[in-house]
């Protein structure tokens, strides 16, 4: 095996094993486990007449294109799921398109540059599957993030909403014109499904399935139990908009401690391949030896080995489950 070939699967692996550490952590998704667990025991599964109709009237109908990537991406459904939850109208079509396009323009760059191909291809097929990869991934969690932000808002304004003698699905509807953003586009959807026959508790489910975040969760969980055994709804929302107010100070002060840990780490490790950089667009023969000469090969891949498994016990160091 050449000291090339050696150094790319080295640096594959290191990318592997920082993505892994920068999943999500298994204590959420045992948390997420128990959650939808609570759930099934106090949601209905909606009907399949009620599915079919659901789809006739809201389903968009599949291109050609769309078609043809289902059949190729592994997954497909899990990418459309991804897809809706950055809020934007893209479709797998349109995603594996992106990908294919970036893979090709990055390939056409690199052999213009006299990169050679067994190097150009790799580099071309992991950017145009990373790029919008790292797009949709970025899209959803700032979206999340507006989200869990006003989220105690709406919560607030349907607790007045209820004080004030309106029904809970009036109240919903109310959020959803007031409120900007993600929590408005939300809601509205939920109102809109329940204007066409869709149950409450379904049509919040839904939605809880789609954005995946614990807070909502919590509103369909609550709303749920209050429907089976009663109860004053406004006060249970009310102490609900308090928890989660103070789970999003929590996060911010776990943010704020472990930010200038995370600040160090990202100089240190990036700290070589900068000057790697820096030096190679200096004098480039010089730095040729790096890939002709074994042992500087093995030590390149032992340093990048060791990098990675700092990486992953530092990122789950700063890991927490609130």
């Amino acid at each position: 095996m050449s000291p090339l070939i050696l150094l790319l699967l080295a640096s594959a692996i290191t990318l592997g094993l920082l993505a892994f550490a920068l999943a999500t952590p298994s204590t959420q998704k045992a948390g997420a486990r128990r959650l939808a667990g609570l759930r099934a025991r106090h949601v209905p599964v909606p009907t399949n007449t009620i599915e079919a109709q659901m789809r006739r009237i809201t389903g968009r109908s599949a291109t050609r294109a769309d078609l043809a990537m289902t059949r190729i991406l592994p997954n497909a459904a899990e990418l459309r799921k991804r897809l809706s939850m950055t809020g934007k109208a893209w479709t797998v079509g349109q995603y594996g398109i992106a990908a294919g396009t970036i893979g090709v323009v990055t390939l056409l760059l690199l052999l213009l540059q006299g990169v050679p191909v067994l190097i150009a291809l790799p580099v071309g097929m992991m950017l145009g599957v990373l790029a919008p990869h790292l797009a949709v991934a970025f899209l959803i969690k700032r979206r999340i993030g507006a989200f869990i932000a006003k989220f105690p808002d709406a919560i607030e304004l349907l607790v007045r909403g209820l004080r004030s003698g309106l029904p809970i699905s009036e109240t919903m509807q109310v959020v959803a014109a007031e409120v900007p953003g993600p929590v408005g586009e939300e809601f509205r959807s939920v109102s809109d499904k329940m204007r066409i026959g869709r149950s409450m508790d379904v049509a919040l489910q839904e939605t809880a399935d789609r954005l995946m975040t614990a807070e909502f969760q919590f509103f369909v969980i609550t709303i749920s139990i209050q429907r089976e055994t009663g109860g004053n709804l406004a006060e249970t929302l009310q102490n609900l908009a308090t928890v989660l107010r103070q789970r999003g100070q929590m996060k911010l002060k776990i943010k704020a401690m472990s930010s200038e840990s995370k600040a160090s780490a990202y100089i240190i490790g990036s700290l070589p391949f900068i000057v790697f950089g820096l030096i190679y667009t200096i004098n480039p023969p010089y730095m040729q030896t790096f890939f002709s000469d074994i042992r500087l090969t093995v030590t390149a891949v032992g340093g990048l080995v060791w990098m990675a498994i700092g990486a992953f016990i530092m990122a789950r160091m700063v890991s927490f489950e609130i």
